[in-house]
């Protein structure tokens, strides 16, 4: 016979500060798992509080709160041993210690109507965007291993399992049999690749089986996209959860044979497991191609910035361009078409294709569509700065002050109708200050912000795969910001087929001006191209937030100051 421990995983997408509407959630998840005759329920990493909480652990009536929380939870547990993360003010595992400005992020396992342990994370990741360090104190748990229904099993969080010698590989050696690990672990590109790797190695260097269930949903930056794993002691995936999707699953893990477990480690749930036959599970296909996950992540980011904080509709700035025609796209993807208006601002340098197209795209997606010219506005505000201007040849001041026009128009109708404005620049153009102060940048979310611009014409096609809503016409257009006479992107950049892998090795590799010279590129263009990145730091400061899909997004991960005499 052998020994198999069932286990439910609930990918939920939680809240930040909603400790009431993550407890429903969370109970839910619980009442379920009862009825599904689980051993062991996993939930998210900081399930409580969700994740990051960022500077609301410097609070004590949210820590106060989030502690009520896990008490409330644990009087509602069953027989069902579950293991649900929160922010622990704890020095042990005393849940009535006074509250401190240090906490542990913390996994508490309920059962029984009682808290029969609570472990704290080791690792501490402090790089990229996270900042553990600023919040946490690191737990001191060797193990970590309690026994569910008669099985020795190791918790641990998120950064525990990605270090080789980490908390599970001595809970392994130490005699668990099986390692539950929950996450709140951010997205990127080609992260899943590298988590299933990571995992599959794990499983097999420790010869026990894995389960690892992550966090789903956006927050601010940050989107999370589940694919949650259930790997065997070979390192073989047993069940891949959905990714960008909530999801609940219950998986029946074989168990490799006991090894010794210490007589100190507490009992969760006693009993024999039984004879169990495997439960038959499916994993969902995952998204592929690339192009399929980017600008999932993408919806899945800007539509949960938006209902998460109060908005049903927003409204976008429509060029007749190929950023705002992906950005409308995603928008209207994420919320319904009838949540989204586009508004096209034509002047004087407008080409009658950049109307025709922006009412086009609108058309294919459904989307309400209003034209403002703004030709004369902008006469008005050259006649009032004619004594000012005087003497000076047209130039940046007028090029910007129709950006800015536009973006006073979008806000005014985001205040007067409550639709959030979504900023449509990419991430190319944010790195070389290619973007307007106050005008196309202004906006409350900007959802191309870490898109290079090369990506975001691939993802276009991709959204074009069933059949043509972004006119081949915006696509196939020369990129143009139309702010003067037969103006062009590379009036002002090179190429960006040419920028693009210049601006990833100099903004995500943190590569130097050499360093890209001698990967095959032009040296003043290199040097050129740095210049203008170094120098539109205080933009980018300024800049809404977007949604990270790179290893280096702006904001967070790229700490850079504005003031700076350093050159590369």
């Amino acid at each position: 016979m052998t020994d198999i421990l069932r286990v439910a995983g609930a990918q939920l997408d939680l809240v930040v500060g909603d400790l009431e509407g993550n407890e429903r959630r969370i109970a839910d998840a619980m009442a379920w798992a009862e009825t599904q005759q689980v051993d062991v329920l996993l939930l998210p990493e900081l399930a409580v509080t969700g994740y990051p909480p960022e500077d609301l652990l410097l609070r004590d009536e949210f820590i106060n709160g989030n502690v009520e929380v896990i008490r409330t939870l644990a009087e509602r547990s069953g027989s069902t041993a579950t293991i649900v993360g929160f922010a622990d003010p704890a020095t042990g595992n005393d849940l009535d210690d006074a509250v401190s400005r240090y906490v542990a992020n913390a996994a508490a396992i309920l059962c029984g109507g009682e808290i029969k342990g609570v472990y704290h994370k080791v690792l501490l990741p402090n790089y990229a965007v996270f900042d553990e360090d600023r919040y946490f104190v690191r737990g001191d748990d060797p193990n970590g291993i309690w026994m569910v229904s008669g099985i020795p099993v190791g918790v641990s969080i998120c950064e525990d399992i990605w270090v080789a010698e980490g908390p599970p590989t001595r809970q392994a050696e130490a005699g668990a049999r099986i390692l539950l690990n929950i996450n709140a672990s951010p997205y990127h590109m080609d992260k899943a690749e590298e988590r299933f790797a990571m995992l599959s190695d794990r499983a097999r260097r420790t010869g026990v089986p894995v389960v690892y269930v992550n966090l789903v949903g956006g927050q601010d930056e940050l989107v999370f996209e589940g694919d949650s794993m259930v790997i065997d002691h070979e390192g073989t995936l047993l069940y891949r959860a959905s990714e960008f999707h909530e999801e609940v699953f219950v998986v029946d893990v074989p168990l490799p044979a006991a090894r010794a477990v210490t007589s100190s480690t507490p009992v969760v749930r006693e009993g024999s497991i039984g004879d169990r036959s495997l439960l038959s599970l499916t994993s969902p296909a995952r998204l592929e191609p690339e192009e399929a996950e980017v600008y999932t992540a993408l919806v899945t980011g800007l539509r949960d910035y938006v209902h998460k904080n109060g908005f049903r509709k927003v409204v976008i700035a429509l060029s007749g361009g190929i950023d705002s025609a992906v950005a409308a796209a995603i928008a209207a993807d994420a919320l319904g078409p009838e949540n989204v208006r586009g508004v096209g601002m034509p002047t004087r340098f407008s080409s009658d294709g950049s109307v025709t197209d922006a009412r086009e795209l609108a058309r294919n997606l459904g989307i309400r569509f209003d034209l403002i010219p703004i030709d004369d506005i902008f006469a008005e505000f050259l006649g009032a700065l004619d004594d000012v201007f005087e003497g000076m040849p047209f130039g940046v001041a007028e090029e910007n002050l129709q950006a800015r026009i536009r973006g006073a128009i979008v806000m005014g109708i985001s205040n007067k109708h409550g639709e959030m404005v979504v900023a449509t620049g990419n991430k190319s153009e944010m790195a070389v200050g290619y973007a307007t102060l106050y005008g196309d940048m202004a906006g409350g979310f900007a959802v191309l912000k870490d898109v290079f611009k090369l990506l975001v014409y691939r993802l276009a096609e991709w959204r074009n795969h069933d059949g043509e809503v972004i006119p081949r016409s915006i696509i196939e257009k020369p990129p143009s910001a139309e702010l003067r006479p037969d103006q062009k992107d590379t009036d002002a950049l090179p190429p960006y087929a040419v920028l693009d892998p210049i601006l990833e090795r100099y903004v995500e590799r943190d590569w130097s001006i050499d360093q890209i010279v001698a990967d095959g590129f032009d040296h003043e263009t290199v040097s050129r191209i740095a210049r203008m990145v170094d120098r539109n730091e205080y933009k980018r400061r300024q800049a809404a937030p977007g949604v990270r899909i790179t290893r280096k997004a702006f904001g967070k991960d790229r700490r850079l100051p504005i003031t700076n005499c350093f050159r590369c």
